[in-house]
């Protein structure tokens, strides 16, 4: 038995290689990517700038695993802009107009903070915000749970048109509603009153969570309110005890998207509140912003605090939003 002759043996192996790519295409990115972080090293080791590491790493990333180095540079891009404003928020005064790109400026200090809930009304702003938009989430999520319910599980005469009228609402932009709402809200005797300004809002707020819901609940088999009905439960008790757990992801989303809605609205409140005692947050945080002058690091302290309602709750909400409808009828 005669051995490959050297010719042989390339030619299997450039064979092979046409035949199957993916070892030398993964060995070849692997290759690529030591060879940018190595070159990153360097080239900060000869007084580049630290950046160069930065860019090493990410560039080697980018050869060895193309999706996670464009989800590093999203993220950095989505971050970004949080930490310029978490860093004007530290600048003592004489640097709020400073170019540097520092994240921790020189000198920096927590007297933008201080100064905000010293001299302005921050925490009414907040009280207030926070009263709106938990009642306007909560009577939201009320609402809709049982009008869904009923859209999804009934046929009745007008059932299809009130879907589309709903669906109808939500295109119409929030400018062509000032006028009518700020009608309706004076003639109730309800503006400058936080009540006025929830009522606006549920209005705008319980159409877009019907359909949500509607369509989560048509997801649902009617077999499992059957079945708890069979077992002596009433109409209502079977929604209360069946459906409503089942449904806890899109009620949590229902809940988010309403807080969210409500919590940084600015055009609607502007026109419902002039009065300085019921201001939200986004209104006062515009009496910031001076014809000749604006405290910029009083408004970035306030835009870091505002950010933390909405923060907190997603990280709550976060385990039913990863939930599904599966998950939840095997453990029922």
């Amino acid at each position: 038995m005669t051995s490959k002759t050297a010719p042989q043996t390339l030619l299997t192996t450039l064979q092979g290689v046409i035949d199957n790519p993916r070892p030398v295409y993964d060995s070849g990115r692997r290759i690529g990517a030591v060879v940018c972080i190595i070159g990153g090293v360097l080239l900060t080791l000869t007084g580049s700038g630290v950046g160069f590491v930065f860019l090493g790493l990410w560039l080697g990333l980018l050869l060895w695993k193309p999706s996670h180095g464009i989800l590093v540079i999203y993220s950095v891009i989505s971050i970004y802009p949080v930490l310029r404003v978490i860093s004007i928020s530290l600048r003592p005064t004489s640097g709020l107009l400073s170019r540097s790109l520092d994240i921790i400026p020189p000198g920096a200090s927590f007297n933008s903070f201080i100064q905000l809930f010293q001299e302005e009304q921050f925490l009414r702003w907040i009280w207030n915000s926070l009263t709106i938009t938990l009642t306007v989430s909560v009577i939201g999520v009320v609402i809709a749970s049982t009008g869904a319910y009923a859209f999804s599980r009934w046929r009745f005469p007008g059932r299809r048109p009130l879907l589309i009228f709903l669906l109808t609402t939500q295109m119409l932009p929030a400018g062509m509603l000032l006028i009518p709402i700020f009608v309706i809200v004076a003639q109730l005797n309800l503006t400058n009153s936080l009540v006025g300004l929830i009522l606006a809002y549920t209005s705008t707020a319980v159409p877009f969570s019907v359909w949500i819901l509607k369509g989560y609940y048509d997801t649902i088999p009617p077999d499992l309110e059957e079945a708890a009905m069979v077992d002596g439960c009433q109409r209502m008790e079977a929604f209360y005890r069946v459906i409503l757990p089942l449904s806890t992801p899109a009620l949590s989303i229902v809940f988010l998207f309403n807080f969210l809605a409500a919590w940084a609205e600015f055009i609607v409140a502007k026109v419902v509140l002039q009065a300085n005692t019921v201001m939200t947050w986004p209104l006062g945080l515009n009496e910031l912003i001076g014809t000749f002058n604006t405290d910029w690091g009083k408004y970035a302290a306030g835009s870091v605090l505002v950010t933390l309602p909405v923060l907190l709750l997603f990280m709550w909400q976060s385990k039913y939003l990863i939930s599904g409808l599966t998950l939840g009828s095997v453990k029922g």
